[in-house]
């Protein structure tokens, strides 16, 4: 499969090799600097062995080669040579003091929606040399390669964790009994021990992160660096099962980096946001970008006084002054996410100031949910998913329908803000949690993005990016989008593709359940939700209709892989069809077909019996990866009868995923809309416009008085 990724093609290279190691976790300590449109700092990767090898470690020599000769023929990299640098460098016997973590036993400083207010302890790195010479190392050696793009990486090395105070905990386990001594096997097995604490230890286990993440360096990894990754070697190391479980990169981004850009808000400040580039977050920082590689986080992000940081983190992080002028910020993550799922938002925000959140709540009980029997019993099962602080367990959580909420915009916006958002989210939430139960996430931020964002919004994990253009007029648009955004929280993030193809398991659900959300908040009657989500529906198929007339065929397909939909190679390393492709970035289809098949089977099935497996669907497989045949199959599972009809996994395949054009099913259908209440009337005020429009042309400004027209709201 390595020979097809070719960079100047249009499909995008996910190269690291993530059979053969795994992140489990990042530190990011990073400074923004806005003269310079650069963001500087390090990066700590703590890794777990890939599936690939934990069972054939002692067959590594072998199976190594095999992934360096796969490596060898997709790579196209050159030597980098690091430049010196002069920073003090740690103690031996690393202690980690005053850092915004608390340790099993120690207070915990943050309040109940998870604000601290902590000081950090900066780390650094005795003087360089150049150790990018690759000539000497064999050909043997274990290559671990990360997505990587438009940075400069200055050096590499392996972090020191036996040298933390207190990590002897780590080594006393009986899971270490009989294992060898040896100074490198002991780091990897305190790394090992460390990402697999159980999840009722998360605030032990990123303390512990933190101190090894500042723990001194033990020697300078070899590495190189190509169009799309950053390879790294230790010569010697012939498997993944002795390369360093924890390195550390000292790295710049570039300012014309793609995964973030640097701009001016509305007000007129600058500020710098992660957009939503086609390539991630592989300009931001060195990573495994593949869905596979699900990995927590904690970033500290310093910057000048005056600007705010946002980031996708459970905490609602308050700056912390280091020195006169200079704020930080810390934000952390316990949930395993992809690496594509981090964001980060630095500019001079203000915060659009609202009631306070039990108020707010209380003039929603109207929405108040009592679980149904079904929802209770899903909750008593175990969760499939790795270890973590789930949500769903957690039984205030699963009780919490309007999760706390924040808004940020530039000053000059903050006005609308008040009068459209601060209403509208609550009840949106509120509607979301009527229909999908408990919230994935524990709190929520929402951002007025700059004016050159070229969407109308986007969902990460606890933050949402809204354009300004959702905000004037009524609240329809902001509405739907923000119900949009928020059903992402489920259909995207908590549940995510194992394949990116597969766009329209996260779009296809938003957009359904943006109707179902935004019909819920509004409180409609059941004739008021049919003629609303008729014309929505007239109005969708007719602009996938001018999308299938206008595209390439090839695009038109929700899943262009077909039987090989979530295959990898042998390493790991993937690609996503048409990824790069230009005109991908401005089609619907995912949506729009999605969205179609979806409405096609509640339809099918009736929408209360629909409702219901989505939210099985949801306790099943949050937390988790899936392929389109794992919704299908449970759903169909549930409908024995359907097979009868012929409505198979196989059937939708070949007339909904498998296939470009409008679907047969749906061209059926496209003519019923026109028959609704609601429609006439709108098409009867659009006839109206129109008419009047070309009158207002001909005439003068005289006869147009005469000829005005009264026109419904």
């Amino acid at each position: 499969m390595e020979t097809q990724l070719d960079p100047m093609k249009d499909d995008l290279p996910l190269m690291a090799n993530t059979s053969h190691m795994l992140v489990k976790h990042y530190i990011l300590d990073l400074d923004v600097d806005f003269k310079s449109k650069v963001i500087e700092g390090i990066i700590v990767l703590f890794f777990e062995t890939g599936s690939r090898y934990k069972k054939t470690s002692n067959t590594g020599q072998e199976g190594c080669q095999s992934q360096c000769d796969e490596t060898c023929k997709i790579r196209a990299s050159e030597p980098c040579h690091i430049p010196g640098t002069n920073v003090s460098a740690c103690s031996s016997k690393t202690e980690c003091n005053d850092f915004a973590v608390c340790g099993k036993g120690e207070e915990d400083t943050s309040d109940k929606n998870g604000n601290h207010s902590n000081k950090e302890q900066a780390s650094g790195i005795s003087n360089s040399k150049n150790c990018c010479d690759i000539e000497n190392h064999g050909n043997k050696d274990f290559l671990l390669v990360l997505d990587c793009c438009d940075l400069s990486v200055l050096k590499v090395e392996e972090v020191d964790v036996a040298a933390v105070s207190g990590i002897e905990k780590f080594t006393r386990s009986a899971k270490l009994t009989g294992v060898s001594k040896e100074l490198e096997s002991l780091r990897n097995q305190i790394v090992h021990e460390l990402v697999t604490l159980p999840a009722d230890r998360w605030k032990e286990q990123l303390y512990y992160f933190t101190c090894c993440s500042q723990a001194p360096g033990c020697g300078e990894l070899l590495f190189t660096t190509g169009t799309w990754s950053l390879e790294i070697r230790k010569s010697g190391i012939q498997t993944p099962t002795d390369f360093p479980h924890a390195i550390r990169i000292w790295y710049k981004t570039k300012p014309e980096g793609r995964s973030v850009t640097w701009t001016t808000d509305q007000s007129g400040r600058p500020c710098v946001y992660t957009m939503g580039s086609p390539i991630n977050n592989r300009a931001l920082f060195p990573c495994q970008e593949p869905p596979v590689a699900l990995s927590t986080w904690q970033a500290s992000v310093r910057t000048a006084a005056g600007f705010v940081v946002l980031m996708s983190g459970e905490n609602s992080a308050e700056p912390v002054q280091l020195q006169e002028g200079i704020l930080s910020w810390y934000y952390y993550v316990t949930m395993p996410m992809p690496a594509s799922t981090f964001t980060i938002a630095v500019g001079c925000w203000q915060e659009v100031k609202q009631q306070s959140f039990m108020a707010t709540a209380q003039t929603n009980t109207a929405f108040s949910l009592v679980p149904s029997q079904d929802d209770c019993r899903w909750h008593e099962e175990i969760c499939r998913h790795v270890e973590y602080p789930c949500r769903f367990q957690n039984p205030a959580a699963r009780l919490q329908a309007v999760i706390p909420y924040r808004v940020f915009a530039p000053w000059c916006l903050m006005e609308r803000c008040k009068e459209r958002l601060l209403q509208l989210i609550p009840q949106c939430l509120s509607a979301a949690y009527i229909t999908l139960g408990t919230h994935p996430f524990s709190r929520l931020d929402v951002l007025i993005v700059p004016s050159n964002f070229s969407s109308l919004g986007m969902a990460s994990p606890h933050i949402i990016f809204l354009s300004q253009s959702v905000l004037p007029g009524g609240s329809h648009l902001c509405g739907t989008r923000l119900c949009h955004e928020i059903a992402h929280a489920w259909f995207g993030l908590a549940i995510g593709a194992r394949d990116w193809t597969e766009e329209w398991l996260s779009e296809g659900f938003a957009t359904f359940l943006e109707d179902v959300f935004w019909a819920r908040a509004q409180q409609l009657s059941h004739d008021e939700v049919k003629g609303q989500q008729e014309l929505k529906a007239l109005l969708r198929w007719r602009r996938l209709r001018d999308e299938v007339q206008n595209s390439e065929e090839e695009l038109q397909v929700l899943r262009p892989k077909k039987e090989s939909t979530g295959e990898l190679s042998e390493s790991g390393a993937s690609i996503v069809k048409h990824g790069l492709k230009a005109e991908k970035i401005f089609m619907q289809v995912h949506y729009l077909k999605g969205y179609f098949l979806l409405r096609s089977l509640a339809r099918i099935i009736g929408e209360a019996s629909y409702l219901a497996s989505l939210r099985k669907f949801v306790h099943k497989f949050h937390g988790q990866l899936v392929l389109s045949q794992d919704f299908l199959c449970m759903l169909l599972e549930d409908i024995p009868e359907q097979k009868q009809s012929g409505l198979t996994v196989e059937s939708i395949f070949q007339n909904w995923l498998d296939t470009s054009g409008i679907p047969k099913p749906l061209l059926e259908e496209g003519e019923t809309w026109k028959e609704c209440q609601l429609v006439q009337q709108v098409s009867g005020e659009v006839t109206k416009w129109i008419q009047t429009n070309q009158r207002i042309r001909k005439s003068s400004k005289k006869k147009r008085k005469q000829d005005e027209v009264v026109f419904q709201k």
